[in-house]
């Protein structure tokens, strides 16, 4: 999904300065929220995974 949002904001970059400024803010806007989706993603994922229960050997 970060690649999306690396793509968008391209476009929207290369679309703003040649002059397309319709293109540019969708594509912008596009990239951002492509971006917001992946952080809560990356952010579900980190919290949803159970913390590694270590084992103490009883052997001294």
């Amino acid at each position: 999904m970060i690649r999306s949002a690396i793509m968008f904001l391209i476009i929207a970059l290369i679309a703003g300065i040649t002059g397309f400024g319709f293109v540019s803010g969708g594509a912008a806007v596009i990239a951002q929220t492509v971006f917001y989706i992946s952080i809560v993603m990356l952010l579900v994922s980190l919290l949803s995974v159970p913390p590694q229960q270590t084992t103490r050997s009883l052997d001294s």
